[in-house]
């Protein structure tokens, strides 16, 4: 019986070319992933930033924060009462890092605190809400983790 012996040489060639196998299937796996912008006008996003810092300000001098109240049918959000009765206007944005077709954005309009968001225009998934809102010619912004799993 006769035992097939490599040598170091063939060793090394084999380790080399089973890496660089590796190597291509991973990038050709990363080409086929979709990947997808946090937004679409990044850079114009980012010369206005200084105005979210400051409207982040004024929300953090308010009484309290933005409450978020969820069920099965509804998200619903609370302003502070320093708004009870005040015009307010802005809009909410709920931002899925998992998939950007998952993105909704809803008016706030009105002389309510309370704004009502069915539940069932939004995937049951992790959102950053985006929270941006004027009242009275002063801006206010608040960004928090909101998990829309299913129970």
């Amino acid at each position: 019986m006769s035992t097939m012996k490599i040598n170091w040489g063939a060793r090394i060639a084999i380790l080399y070319l089973g890496f660089v196998a590796l190597v291509v299937t991973l990038v050709f796996m990363s080409m086929k992933h979709d990947t997808q912008l946090v937004t679409k006008d990044y850079y114009q996003d980012e010369i206005k930033y200084q105005e979210v810092i400051d409207a982040g300000k004024n929300q953090a001098a308010l009484s309290s924060p933005v409450g978020f109240s969820v069920n099965n049918e509804n998200v619903t959000i609370l302003l502070p009462v320093e708004f009870s009765d005040k015009i307010v206007k802005g809009d909410v944005q709920f931002y899925s890092a998992v998939n950007a077709a998952w993105d909704e954005h809803f008016p706030i309009d009105g002389q309510s605190t309370t704004f009502i968001i069915p539940r069932s225009k939004l995937h049951p998934t992790r959102y950053k809400v985006k929270l941006r809102w004027e009242s009275e010619a002063k801006t206010y912004y608040q960004e928090t983790d909101l998990n829309l799993y299913r129970q």
